[in-house]
């Protein structure tokens, strides 16, 4: 490693550190490779750690036997490839956090006669485009809210009839598209909405008197949405006594550490008014760097499809990175970006503000489940499980063969990322291969998680740790299988052990054990998923069969064409010649018949 280190070029790079193994441990960005690589080291003697390094890097470097570097051409495509590897290959000593969500904005296109409100989450193109946010919880309320108060078109249909529907029968629209109302009175309307979005207390005190009114009509279910909907309108914003004099526009960003895990605030002010907040947590704090957990923040939250960004940032701590992340968001939107750390006066008011609520949000928050303490115990991983990704996969003789991953995060289960997967392989090793390179190629979109469970043996466990170390990924597998009995698996419950098969080698619990209930658990999920949607494709390549079984095409060539192609919409979507390949011509007219039919 040292001649690496003493021969590496003048130029700016990414670098990477492994350890023995091969297991990548840190990602790490340079305007100048030599110059920063060789500050992490003294040659004499002999190679050995600079003590002047923090404590963290110093436990990276004991363990560090090589280094890989890739050269770029500038420091800014240094600082977006560094931020990408950490969060596909999550090495050990970084920090990843995982609150990557692209947050809604309301927007108005104003270069129409009668414009309506819409949410987006991308840049929409337009003439006179008008965002509102962002809003990270609440701003469907909101939407709703503002089509529930104001008379403004209610769908984008409406203009469209030429023709005053029951929405105007009912006071809730104005029948534009009968030229009942002109522009002008419309466009006033609009403004009163506009002011509604930032000055929001009008807006909750009317439809709290509409609540009131449904629920003395005993309408009791609208009552109960409206008053959820006035509940997410107040939350969408912390409360603050701040006086300020101007009407500016900045975002606030504030991360601060705990004992167990830290948490990152972002505060969006919006002429002179806290519009909306957000918060997330982050684990693996005993390698919490100030400097990478504000890069990895600001660039993944303003990513290129962000509708607005603010000419300032406010941050609650100066990080040494800060001046290359302005100018790299300001290359990014085309306009000038400033990062500004306040010392005094009503922004460094806001930061504190921010700071303050990162603290009640670190005192209040419930501590680390202590079974999932016990597992990082008794699996010996390398953090604890707070996010989790189960494997699974179904078929029935080779039919109908799909994958499902099901996520347990913070102590409950995450559905929105569960996943579906259609797979080809014909054996079940070939289909968790297929599902497991699938997910990690999704790794740069979506981080990996703490830790996979996969149904299956030490095979399946191996398979897992081959993709990954391909891939540079670190992270914990374990696999969970029934004992085999006769040399058979037995799924019956009690008629066989669930067995561990990790790393470190086999672990057989006890079946009273409350942390293999925990694991089967997580293993139960997933198979319940996958058997679903296996049942969902199995019951429509049925009907699929017998439809074509309907127009001359027995089961056997059925099977053959989707051995061929994969699916029935791949079938459907091949050229004479291609079904004439697989099969004949007489089957291929039947197919083109069948098709235009």
């Amino acid at each position: 490693m040292q001649s690496v280190i003493q021969n590496l070029p003048d130029t700016p790079g990414v670098y990477q550190y492994f350890d023995k193994k091969r297991k990548l441990l840190y990602v790490g960005k340079a305007k100048n490779l030599k110059k920063r690589v060789k500050n992490y080291w003294r040659f004499t003697p002999s190679l050995h750690p600079n003590p002047a390094q923090s404590s963290r890097i110093l436990k990276m470097l004991s363990e560090a036997d090589h280094l890989d570097y890739i050269i770029v051409e500038n420091e800014e495509d240094a600082l977006i490839l560094e931020n990408s590897l950490i969060k596909q290959l999550k090495p050990k000593y970084n920090i990843l956090l995982r609150d990557d969500k692209t947050y809604p904005y309301i927007y108005i296109d104003e270069s129409v006669p009668y414009p309506r409100f819409e949410i987006t989450r991308k840049v929409v193109s337009g003439r006179q485009i008008t965002y509102y946010g962002p809003f990270p919880a609440g701003g469907r309320a909101l939407l709703d809210a503002l089509y529930e108060v104001y008379p403004l078109v209610q769908k984008k249909s409406c203009l469209r009839e030429g023709k005053a529907c029951l929405f105007y029968q009912i006071n809730k629209c104005l029948a534009p598209c009968e030229s009942k109302v002109t522009p002008e009175a419309y466009g006033k309307i609009v403004y009163e909405a506009k002011e509604a979005l930032v000055k929001r207390k009008p807006l909750t005190e009317k439809l709290q008197k509409r609540m009131e009114q449904l629920a003395i009509q005993e309408r009791f279910e609208e009552a109960a949405a409206m008053r959820d909907n006035i509940e997410a309108i107040k939350a969408l914003s912390i409360s603050s006594t701040i006086d300020i004099a101007n009407s500016i526009d900045v975002d606030i960003f504030a991360i601060l550490n705990g004992d167990e895990r830290g948490v990152i605030i972002k505060l969006f002010m919006r002429n002179g008014k806290i519009i909306s907040s957000s918060h997330s947590y982050f684990r693996q704090t005993h390698i919490f760097d100030e400097n990478e957990a504000y890069k990895q923040a600001l660039l993944e939250f303003y990513t290129i499809d962000t509708p607005q960004i603010s000419k300032e940032i406010l941050i609650a701590h100066p990080f040494e990175d800060a001046k290359q992340v302005a100018q790299t968001l300001s290359s990014r939107f085309e306009k000038t970006v400033k990062i500004i750390h306040p010392k005094r006066g009503t922004k460094a008011k806001l930061t504190s503000l921010a700071l303050q609520n990162c603290q009640e949000l670190l005192r209040s928050h419930k501590p680390v489940s202590l079974i999932e303490q016990k597992i990082a115990d008794l699996l010996d991983l390398g953090s604890i499980p707070y996010r989790i990704e189960t494997f699974d996969n179904s078929h029935m003789m080779g039919a109908a063969t799909v994958g499902g991953m099901v996520v347990w995060d913070e102590g409950k289960w995450d559905k929105h990322s569960y996943r579906r997967y259609m797979l080809h392989a014909h054996d079940e090793t070939g289909q968790m291969r297929e599902m497991l390179s699938r997910r990690i190629a999704d790794f740069s979109q979506n981080p990996p998680p703490d830790l996979w469970i996969l149904d299956g043996g030490k095979a399946n466990l191996n398979l897992a740790n081959k993709l990954l170390d391909e891939a540079q990924v670190n992270l914990d597998v374990i696999a969970i299988a029934k004992e085999k009995l006769d040399a058979k698996a037995h799924r019956a419950k009690g008629a066989a052990k669930d067995l561990l098969y990790t790393s470190h080698g086999l672990i057989e619990l006890k079946p009273n054990d409350t942390r293999l209930h925990w694991i089967q658990r997580q293993r139960d999920e997933a198979h319940r998923y996958a058997v679903t949607y296996h049942q969902q494709r199995k019951r429509k390549e049925d009907t699929q069969i017998s439809l074509l079984d309907q127009k001359g095409i027995g089961k056997a060539t059925v099977q053959k064409l989707l051995n061929y192609f994969g699916t029935f919409e791949a079938i459907y979507a091949a050229s004479f010649d291609e079904i004439a390949k697989v099969t004949n011509k007489k089957i291929a007219n039947i197919m083109e018949n069948h098709n235009q039919g």
